[in-house]
Order: C-alpha cells, then sequence, then structure tokens
C-alpha cells in the first residue's frame, strides 16, 4: 500500500516497520523537502502520489476532507488516529494502520476515510 505518514508520526519508526511490512511510505517528519507544507498542501500531496495519508490532526483535516467532498475533490484515503493514541505509541499505530488497511487494495481506498482500528 502507498502511504504518507503526516509529520506527527514518525518516520523513523513507523514508517520503517510498514516498509518492512512490503508497504511503500513517505513520512513528512523523514524529507527535508516535505518540511512545512501546510494541511491543504499534505492532502494533494497525497492525492496527487495516491497515497492513504495517516495523521492525528483530527481538527484540521476533518474540515478539509468535508472542503474537499464538498467540491468533489478526490484523495486517495485516509487513516484518522484517535487523540487517545498518543505519537509515541509506535506499537500501536504501526498494528492499527496495519489493522486498518488489512484485506484492502489500493483502489478501495479511493475517498475513503476511516478511524484507525485498534486491538
Amino acid at each position: 500500500m502507498r502511504i504518507l505518514l503526516d509529520a506527527h508520526i514518525s518516520g523513523r519508526t513507523v514508517g520503517k516497520a510498514l516498509i518492512e511490512d512490503d508497504h511503500d511510505v513517505r513520512a513528512l517528519d523523514s524529507e527535508i523537502e516535505l518540511e512545512g507544507l501546510s494541511d491543504p498542501e499534505v492532502l494533494e500531496l497525497a492525492a496527487a502520489e495516491g497515497r492513504v495519508l495517516v495523521t492525528a490532526n483530527i481538527r484540521d483535516f476533518e474540515p478539509l476532507l468535508r472542503e474537499w467532498a464538498g467540491e468533489s475533490r478526490s484523495h486517495a484515503g485516509v487513516i484518522l488516529v484517535p487523540s487517545s493514541v498518543r505519537n509515541e505509541a509506535f506499537g500501536v499505530l504501526i498494528s492499527g494502520v496495519e489493522k486498518t488497511l488489512a484485506d484492502t487494495v489500493q483502489e478501495e481506498w479511493t475517498n475513503r476515510v476511516e478511524w484507525l482500528r485498534r486491538g
């Protein structure tokens, strides 16, 4: 699966584990050229590259996703990480992303928004 990790999700730890599980991962915190992108730019990058965005920034992305839906703009999918999951909970994030993506293919994620699945 092609994935983009938002700025507060560790590319070094979470991204590395997902890559080891055969996912194609980019992470905002791991690529200097991606630093400082605005939320709309992050969603546009994920959409342009066909990547499922994983973000804990619910407050900013929920309205942005509603705006895109209202404009009939398409994205490649979003996994929302609830505030109850800390950014440092690497195991929970890794297994949650894996569980949320399980039994799906990239094309099924077009315009799909799901909460991170746990346990």
